[in-house]
């Protein structure tokens, strides 16, 4: 790999780890992990304590891809996605959570993400 996508990948490791150390889901208000990729984007609902994934839901999720579809840009993708997300959550009986971005920057597909599921019902 380029030094230039080396140093950026081990830069966006090193603020996730550093997040992380304050960071941990419960029971009663889980960790919301957000994961992106040129492509999609994805989220997960995660809970700490039992190590264990309560739901999530991406760009190709079956349910959602005819919503996906009439999108044209990846940032409405992604508040649809908070949206959906925010929506399950609600559907499990879970409305606070913890927002973990994973290391990216809270700006363009993850800030979208993140507003899309506070309109969905969610509290940070």
């Amino acid at each position: 790999m380029p030094d230039k996508v080396l140093k950026k990948k081990e830069t966006k490791e090193r603020r996730h780890k550093h997040i992380l150390k304050h960071l941990r889901g419960s029971e009663n208000r889980p960790r919301l992990v957000v994961y992106r990729s040129n492509k999609h984007i994805y989220a997960q609902v995660v809970d700490d304590t039992k190590q264990q994934t309560l739901f999530s839901a991406s760009t190709l999720s079956k349910s959602i891809t005819t919503e996906i579809e009439k999108t044209k840009s990846k940032v409405e993708q992604a508040k649809i996605i908070g949206k959906y997300i925010a929506g399950l959550a609600k559907e499990k009986g879970v409305q606070q959570i913890v927002f973990d971005r994973a290391g990216y920057l809270y700006h363009g597909r993850v800030k979208a993400l993140a507003e899309g599921a506070r309109e969905g019902g969610l509290v940070f």
